[in-house]
């Protein structure tokens, strides 16, 4: 993959021009997996396992039919037991929930699809935060457009039922990817019409080919239940994987998560893969009453996870 430098077209305001964005080119997630977790023993767990950053989130109430933003009491537990990034989540648009979880401390704010959306004709203006900020994208013009309004980091984005099924995913990756290796091949006089087809600003569009790449980092999530799947993102190109809360459902639990981070690291050797895949409860649904992971209530009893 291409060197993570910034660079500047044109004389406009281009989100990774380093005078109009430090955090375009301060992210140090690159090459490593986030585990989204909802209570203080799987923080933990990821954290130990080699988890570059956490993403915290509340655990499901079926009772509910409208999913919002953390309880920022469970964000600020987390962030006193680990030492590694803390990421929460905001409603699409509801830029008062990003400035609350700014409040709270959390190290980046991810505007996900996967909460209900507050806004379905605006997103957050995130050029008004301090804060680095993480979108999702299942395209190329989407994450431009993102990436305009002011993002950090691009999560090309699979289905969001916590299903374990990869393959929604590994469509969007591909598509991005096949996109990125089109524009790169264009004339120069090409990319008017390009970005307008892309519903993308031509500034960025023309960086983008310039760099051969997004301006930014891009991980994967949805479906990456396995090292083998984390594995797979990689060598399609992403920069890393965000990892649903099913895998702590799963049997052997800790050695799962360190599987995928230790693929995420070592995606293109597969004697390392095969390691990280032995022992795993392949084909189980979860069920491992056994060897699960605990859903451990944060509060005075997690003290000393």
């Amino acid at each position: 993959m291409a060197q993570d430098t910034a660079v500047t077209v044109y004389n406009t305001t281009v989100i990774t021009d380093p005078l109009q964005n430090q955090y375009s080119f301060k992210l140090t997630l690159r090459g490593g997996a986030i585990f989204q977790v909802t209570n203080l023993h799987q923080a933990k767990l990821a954290e130990q396992a080699g988890a570059c950053a956490v993403i915290v989130s509340d655990q499901i109430n079926s009772n509910s039919v409208i999913s919002r933003m953390t309880d920022p009491s469970l964000i600020k537990q987390i962030k006193r037991v680990v030492s590694i990034p803390v990421i929460s989540r905001a409603r699409i648009g509801h830029f008062v929930e990003a400035q609350i979880l700014e409040a709270t401390g959390v190290d980046y704010i991810d505007e996900s699809e996967s909460l209900s959306i507050a806004d379905d004709q605006n997103h957050i203006n995130k050029q008004n935060f301090r804060i680095p900020f993480i979108s999702g994208a299942r395209n190329l013009g989407e994450a431009l457009r993102r990436i305009r309004e002011g993002a950090a980091m691009i999560r090309i984005q699979g289905e969001l039922s916590n299903s374990g099924n990869v393959s929604e995913t590994v469509k969007n990756v591909r598509c991005l990817m096949k996109e990125l290796r089109v524009l790169s091949n264009m004339d120069d006089d090409e990319v008017f019409a390009f970005a307008k087809k892309i519903e993308a600003p031509y500034d960025l569009v023309a960086q983008t080919k310039q760099m051969g790449r997004l301006p930014v980092v891009h991980f994967a999530a949805g479906g990456i239940v396995t090292p083998a799947d984390a594995a797979l993102m990689m060598q399609l190109g992403c920069h890393g994987v965000f990892v649903g809360p099913e895998v702590f459902g799963y049997g052997n639990g800790f050695k799962r998560v360190r599987g995928i981070v230790q693929a995420v690291r070592n995606y293109n050797d597969p004697h390392v893969l095969v390691e990280t895949m032995m022992g795993l409860n392949l084909g189980g649904d979860g069920d491992d009453d056994d060897d699960r992971i605990e859903n451990v209530p944060f509060g005075a009893d997690n003290e000393n996870v």
